[in-house]
């Protein structure tokens, strides 16, 4: 009897979520603009890596993530940036960027981050918010060249509070 039971399962919705029918999947929150962007703090390089959206990205792979830092004491630093790209009539920006972090040591194939801090920040990009403020000098910097050199228009119509954040203009 419990085989025939169908399980309900978080779905990304591609598109309109609701696509003319009512009901099912009404309401649901669309992840077609957002894209997770990992940091390398140690190399200060940046790529996007959709992986990430479930926990797969190529960094996180095979490691078993823990609460505490202080057990992943030679963790290689990383930072989880949710880019959220949004439409103005000025044309697309970064609308939602907001950055979690995280360690990964290969050798013992272990790493810590905050599950918990890593779905709010995505939510909270979703909706808009800046929170880069926590973010490294060295890693502010190679996230602002990166998104500057992804697209530049983009860059040029994203807030001041973005610029300021990532620059300390």
């Amino acid at each position: 009897m419990e085989e025939n039971k169908k399980k309900m399962g978080f779905n990304i919705i591609k598109n309109d979520p609701t696509d003319g029918h009512k009901g099912f999947g009404k309401g649901a929150l669309s992840l077609d603009n957002v894209s997770p962007v990992i940091i390398d703090v140690n190399a200060g390089e940046a790529e996007i890596d959709i992986g990430a959206m479930h926990a797969r990205s190529a960094v996180e792979k095979g490691i078993k993530f823990l609460p505490n830092q202080e057990e992943v004491p030679n963790g290689k630093p990383y930072w989880l940036v949710w880019v959220t790209i949004d439409r103005k009539v000025e044309g697309p920006y970064y609308a939602g960027v907001t950055a979690c972090f995280m360690t990964v040591d290969r050798e013992i194939r272990r790493g810590y981050k905050s599950l918990p801090e890593h779905v709010n920040r995505m939510d909270k990009s979703l909706k808009r918010h800046i929170i880069v403020d926590h973010m490294d000098e060295k890693s502010k910097h190679t996230l602002s060249q990166f998104l500057r050199a992804h697209n530049e228009d983009l860059w040029n119509n994203s807030s001041d509070e973005l610029k300021k954040g990532l620059l300390g203009e």
